[in-house]
């Protein structure tokens, strides 16, 4: 049996605007085992911010229950959620977010001198990562020395550097031409052929077909399509 790793019952969320309750998300349920990799589908408005937000511990629900690798989320202070995030969860996002001074490996290293990692070892570890993801050969280049593939590519060095339980991608093709965008689609098959659980959020119904399982948000309600459809 599948080792469950996230595991969303009841999950609600809702805003006051002008005095009026906004309901965004509406009893959600959602489960994703290790392995999974998982296309989250919706246009804008549709409540898939908010859920990427829900699961990568970026806000807490009105209503429901939360549970990652085994911790309910709800029940966490923001140092211990800071904590979650930092180990559980690998950011990738659209506009990939690399700080321009610094190297792909220097950028590569960050989330593990927050996470309190030595030198030795976070030079170590971003090196054997960027090499995973193909660019041995352009570690000590900036941002704006690298096309848009790349610098994708070290932004999900990034994400993975910590050995995340997930990685959690926002629209991570949003930025780049199709050849690229498919690019990048090959290496989350190649991490996910290694074992990574993989959440991807996107508006796309091409981009999200390259996962196994697409679930469909519409209004706050979240559905799961039927495998083959």
């Amino acid at each position: 049996m599948a080792e469950q790793i996230l595991k969303m019952t009841g999950i609600s969320k809702s805003y006051f605007l002008g005095g009026e309750e906004q309901m965004v998300l509406k009893n959600i349920d959602l489960s994703i085992n290790k392995g999974d990799f998982a296309a989250i589908l919706g246009p804008s408005g549709s409540g898939k911010s908010t859920l990427m937000n829900m699961i990568g511990c970026l806000d807490t629900p009105t209503e429901g229950e939360y549970t990652l690798s085994q911790q309910k989320v709800q029940e966490l202070d923001e140092k211990e959620l800071a904590a979650i995030r930092n180990k559980e969860i690998g950011f990738v996002f659209q506009q990939f977010h690399l700080l321009p001074r610094l190297s792909a490996r220097h950028n590569v290293e960050l989330p593990l001198i927050y996470a309190g990692v030595r030198e030795k070892e976070r030079e170590q570890r971003a090196t054997e990562m960027l090499s995973r993801v193909g660019l041995e050969g352009k570690m000590e280049h900036r941002p704006n020395q690298l096309s848009g593939g790349q610098q994708q590519r070290v932004a999900i060095a990034r994400a993975m550097v910590t050995e995340p339980t997930i990685l959690l991608a926002d629209e991570p093709t949003g930025a780049l031409d199709q050849k690229t965008g498919q690019q990048i689609m090959e290496l989350f098959h190649q991490l996910n052929r290694e074992g990574k659980s993989i959440i991807m959020i996107t508006h796309d119904a091409e981009i999200a077909k390259n996962a196994k399982r697409i679930f469909r948000i519409l209004d706050g309600l979240l559905t799961e399509e039927e495998a083959g459809c």
